[in-house]
């Protein structure tokens, strides 16, 4: 082959689309050397498009020992020599290297961001042999034809090493106190008991565990305090509807008692009518945090999963870059274009073709503003295969919410009613939408609802139906979940939005939390109080945040690289010699932790036997085997024991069967559904499926 001119891109769908967006006649010819797939193109010349699989190279450390700490030598490697299950990448490393020798122009042509930046900058340094200052670089922000040819014929002289240095900067920082933090509690556990047990914190993992385990606090420290409200409903015209009491908070039992009472059998009047109209502006366009926000309150998706659906999305070049911090639709992208290629999907036809009759397309725009990536926008393109369920949901709330930006103002009308009843005031609230306006375009996913109230006027009379005093207590305040915790790091300024997720999934992982509304295990408590006391510095949200500002003037320019790593170091070493110091109460409280939490993860919940013991993971000392057992069984007070499947992984589910109220477990075997157990030998269900299970055989037979 003659010289040519290698791409590199960050995953092979995206070389697919790169190699036939470019090849002339958009027919590239797929090659496939070891099991990794590359492509031929020929435009002005030849073109090999060869895609990475994400990061192929990591930071290790440079020398010494992997079971001491604190350790701030490092080095970029490929990940098969640092990751025991990256053995696959090496393939990848050597087709850049080889290809890379005949080649006599590179261009990068990863994601325009910090993570794309660096992929691309590692490979033309370490598998190209330093060719990070020769190469090119493409930006774009769809795999579209149209923005991939302009991002080849005109790409940016040399590699975006703004971004590089960024990029470079954070995960070295994130190494040097992940490895160093996590290698403590890892080291001081294991040198107290002798047992290994994976314990990690970070930079970011560390004050996101707090803020969760403050809010765990708030709850289970919380105490209820009585209140009562009235519950009110009066007829007019023939119709009852609700009413609200002036207070929605009575503080004595006695003065509710008294309202009902002077209420009962009286006749209210209507004191004044307040109706007030205004304007809702449309909502504004997506941003990661926004479409990862609103797919969590719409379909229940957890930010880590709408993500990685938006990112394939992208890879299919049905929308834009998703990573953006960006609120702003430019003019650039083309707006009448993208609707009219809406418009040929019958389900968007006729409110893109509303929108087209416009004189003028002037998104509303948010605050927020990046300078890699506009906000998430639909490229008009339409699926060339059937999506899953999960990637329609995605690609359709984009969709109208991109046309929802373009639309007017909705006009709603609320109507405010003051009662007059024995002296005290109730109120009777209504509004409608007066004009849909952008409404009609997000109409699926809008959440309200109109309440119509009859025709009244001041002065007419109303007749009480029901008044009766409610007994409530205040409640604590509402656990996080994987969306609002999300939002809090954001407010916070810790984090990215291409970590969060993952830092969120990790301490999931870790066992540190547990369920999607997020509570904070025995072991997440621990860790955060064992690190507030030998070592608060690793769990404040301060310190991560200037670290963050740090990393931010590196990427602006304002400062280096090599100074940001200097002071992270320094400010690094005092916290891992107080560590050092502590090692041996450190080890002992961790251990403790570990144990506890290991039993906590094997307990079932009470036995329904005995009453007083629990029932728990046990092992069979003669077989091996796993059964559910009492704990009483260890005081000869009960015998209730019962098998378990011996394959996969069982967990207590914290819940009840509805049909006797035994605890359920969760069994999970790999590569399978996880199901519920009931192991309660009389459960009714049990019967029920038997049943139902001898009828399905015999219709079975009988239909053979």
């Amino acid at each position: 082959m003659e010289k040519y001119t290698l791409i590199i891109t960050e995953k092979p769908d995206a070389a697919r689309r790169i190699a036939t967006a470019l090849d002339s006649e958009g027919k590239p010819e797929k090659v496939e050397d070891n099991d990794v797939p590359y492509f031929l193109a020929n435009r002005d010349r030849e073109l090999v498009v060869v895609p990475a699989l994400g990061h192929l190279y990591t930071l290790v450390q440079d020398r010494g020992r992997r079971n001491f700490y604190p350790v701030f030598n490092f080095k970029w490697a490929p990940r098969y020599k640092a990751e025991r299950g990256a053995k696959k990448t090496r393939a990848w490393v050597k087709i850049f290297s080889k290809l890379s020798e005949d080649a006599d122009d590179f261009i990068a042509a990863c994601d325009y961001d910090i993570e794309g930046s660096l992929i691309g900058y590692c490979l033309l340094k370490y598998a190209c042999k330093d060719k990070e200052d020769v190469a090119k670089r493409m930006k774009f922000s769809t795999l579209t034809k149209s923005e991939l040819e302009q991002a080849y014929e005109e790409p940016l002289p040399h590699l975006d090493f703004a971004l590089i240095e960024a990029g470079r900067t954070r995960h070295e920082v994130d190494w040097l106190y992940g490895v160093n933090l996590s290698r403590a509690l890892t080291l001081s556990a294991k040198r107290w008991s002798g047992k290994y047990a994976t314990l990690s914190t970070g930079r970011v993992q560390g004050p996101t565990l707090r803020f969760l385990v403050k809010r765990e606090r708030a709850i289970r420290s919380f105490v209820p305090k009585p209140y009562w409200s009235i519950n009110a409903e009066v007829k007019i015209k023939g119709s009852a509807y609700e009413v609200e009491y002036e207070k929605k908070k009575v503080g004595r039992k006695a003065e509710a008692d008294k309202v009902v009472q002077d209420c009962k059998g009286k006749t209210g009047k209507i004191e004044s009518i307040t109706v007030r109209k205004y304007r809702q502006k449309p909502p504004i366009p997506f941003d990661l945090g926004g479409l990862q926000s609103e797919a969590y309150s719409l379909f229940g998706y957890t930010p880590r999963r709408t993500s990685g659906i938006a990112q394939r999305l992208y890879l299919e070049a049905l929308i834009s870059y998703p990573r953006t911090s960006s609120q702003k639709l430019p003019p650039a992208i083309n707006y009448r274009a993208i609707l009219k290629a809406l418009s040929k999907k019958a389900a968007y036809k006729r409110l893109a073709s509303k929108l087209l009759k416009k004189a003028l397309l002037k998104p509303r725009a948010g605050k927020k503003e990046d300078s890699a990536h506009p906000a998430v926008y639909p490229t008009g393109n339409l699926p060339e295969r059937a999506l899953s369920n999960q990637e329609k949901n995605i690609w359709d709330l984009i969709v109208r919410r991109f046309m929802a930006v373009f639309g007017e103002p909705a006009v709603k009308q609320s109507m405010k009613a003051t009662i007059l009843l024995s002296g005290y005031h109730f109120y009777l609230r209504g509004r409608r939408v007066l004009k849909e306006g952008w409404m009609k375009f997000y109409e699926p996913y809008i959440r309200t609802e109109d309440v119509l109230l009859p025709q009244i006027d001041e002065g007419e009379t109303v007749e009480p139906k029901r008044i009766i005093r409610e007994d409530r207590f205040t409640s604590p305040p509402p656990r996080y979940n994987p969306s609002s915790l999300l939002k809090k790091m954001e407010e916070e300024g810790i984090g990215t939005k291409a970590t969060r997720a993952d830092i969120i999934q990790t301490l999931y992982e870790r066992k540190y939390v547990r369920d999607q509304r997020i509570e904070v295990t025995a072991l997440g408590f621990d860790i955060v109080e064992i690190l507030r006391k030998h070592c608060a510095r690793v769990i404040s949200v301060k310190f991560t945040r200037e670290l963050e500002e740090k990393m931010e003037q590196v990427q602006t320019g304002s400062e280096s690289r090599e100074d940001a790593l200097v002071e992270a170091v320094d400010l690094l070493k005092p916290m891992l010699e107080e560590l050092k110091k502590r090692e041996e109460a450190l080890g002992e409280e961790l251990s403790e932790a570990v144990k506890k939490a290991r039993m906590e993860e094997r307990i079932i919940g009470s036995c329904p036997s005995c009453g007083t013991g629990k029932l728990i993971i046990l092992y069979s000392r003669k077989t091996r085997k796993r059964f559910i057992g009492c704990t009483n069984y260890f005081k000869g007070a009960c015998k209730t024991s019962f098998p378990l499947p011996q394959k996969g992984t069982v967990k207590s589910l914290r819940s009840e069967c509805t049909a006797c109220r035994w605890p359920l477990v969760e069994v999970r075997i790999k590569r399978g559904r996880p199901w519920r157990l009931c192991f309660n030998p009389d459960c009714p269900r049990k019967e029920e499926r038997k049943k139902y299970g001898k009828m399905q055989n015999l219709r079975k037979r009988r239909s053979k």
